[in-house]
């Protein structure tokens, strides 16, 4: 969870590689906003996508936007669960966008195996827009990260995808992220597909950034 005041930017760059042609996506923007010490306000500006695989073939623009908030429901020392509530808006290019206000629920968790292990994950419903109509869609990710020193970490993922029509859609990932300072993180990713339906291999780089937009007395959580 962000902390309460507190405003925080993840930015980030991304390739992908599919069907033998590479696309890439920035700024790849997520604006987080503490409300409370338990929920916090979500925005995701457009996103720029060029040679993007729209399922029908490739093209380039502005994504949608969307809005959500994300609140803790447990919190303590052996368990963490929240709950994220999302709605995009079809305001992006007409080959980008899906046309549709489409929302999406999330419950990220995460389990401390021990000091510097760390067990998390993350069920999802997503009701993307797809043509004429949705396509109700289960995700579900299991992560393993390892706290290698104060300020870096690393992690191995596995993420899954599956649709009510297409085929399933499973990925390896793997990662790293550097904490600069106290307020601000560098981070690189990449994966391959697992799966005939997913992407071949995709690799990001990012960059984060929070500053105190508003005092409200004693800071908690972490970003």
């Amino acid at each position: 969870m962000v902390p309460s005041g507190i405003l925080l930017f993840e930015n980030g760059f991304a390739e992908t590689g599919n069907q033998g042609q590479s696309s890439y996506d920035f700024p790849e923007t997520l604006v987080r906003f503490g409300l409370t010490s338990k929920s916090e306000l979500r925005f995701s500006p457009p996103n720029y996508f060029q040679n993007f695989n729209t399922g029908g073939g490739f093209g380039s623009g502005w994504g949608d936007l969307s809005l959500g908030m994300k609140q803790q429901l447990v919190a303590n020392s052996r368990f963490d669960a929240a709950l994220v509530a999302s709605l995009s808006f079809p305001v992006g290019a007409s080959i980008i966008s899906s046309h549709g206000y489409d929302p999406g629920f999330q419950v990220p968790w995460s389990h401390p195996i021990s000091k510097n292990w760390t067990t998390a994950g993350m069920f999802s419903l997503l009701w993307p827009t797809q043509g004429t109509r949705r396509n109700l869609t289960g995700q579900a990710s299991l992560l393993l990260d390892r706290q290698i020193t104060s300020r870096w970490d690393a992690f191995v993922e596995y993420g899954g995808a599956f649709p009510q029509r297409g085929g399933p859609q499973q990925l390896l990932h793997c990662g790293t992220s550097v904490k600069l300072t106290s307020n601000q993180q560098l981070d690189g990713h990449f994966g391959f597909g697992l799966s005939s339906a997913a992407v071949d291999h995709f690799i990001g780089f990012g960059y984060s950034f929070q500053s105190q937009l508003l005092h409200r007395g004693k800071r908690d959580g972490h970003w």
